[in-house]
Formats: structure tokens, C-alpha cells, sequence
């Protein structure tokens, strides 16, 4: 479960910094970097479902954004936005 306390715009803001350029790219690909991302930044904090479902409510309330449609091939492997200001 995830705790009311989190700042999810600083967390955003975190995860942003902590990846490389351009990264992430493709949908499921994207979200799975980002989860382990958010598993090593924080692995004292979240299991692997909690960061999952993290990633989830990051992309549900617009904090991270895929600029593709995960359902057609040719943009499949799109960049992600990732923006602490959603």
C-alpha cells in the first residue's frame, strides 16, 4: 500500500535525475526501468508490487506520461515524459 505521506512530485523529481538521458523508452520496458529505478533508489521502502503499483499511480495522476500507444508497433518504443509538475 502506498502511504498518503509520499510526495509523489518529489519522487517524480528523483526518479527523473536518476535516469540517464532520453531513458525511458518503450512502454513496458519504461515502466519496468522505472520500477527497479525506484527499487534501488528506495529498497528499503518498496517491495516490487509496491513499486509497481507506484509506477502506476505516477502515470494515473499524469506525473509520468508515455508519448507513444503501447498498442501500435511503430510507436511502441516511444519516450516517456516525466514531469514533477503534473
Amino acid at each position: 500500500m502506498i502511504s498518503d505521506d509520499l510526495d509523489l512530485q518529489q519522487l517524480t523529481l528523483e526518479l527523473k535525475s536518476k535516469l540517464g538521458p532520453g531513458e525511458p523508452v518503450g512502454y513496458l520496458r519504461g515502466k519496468s526501468l522505472m520500477r527497479d529505478m525506484l527499487l534501488m533508489m528506495r529498497s528499503n521502502h518498496f517491495s516490487e508490487l509496491e513499486a509497481e503499483e507506484l509506477i502506476d499511480t505516477l502515470e494515473a495522476r499524469g506525473f509520468v506520461r508515455f508519448l507513444g500507444d503501447p498498442a501500435e508497433r511503430s510507436v511502441a518504443d516511444a519516450p516517456w515524459d516525466i514531469s514533477p509538475h503534473a
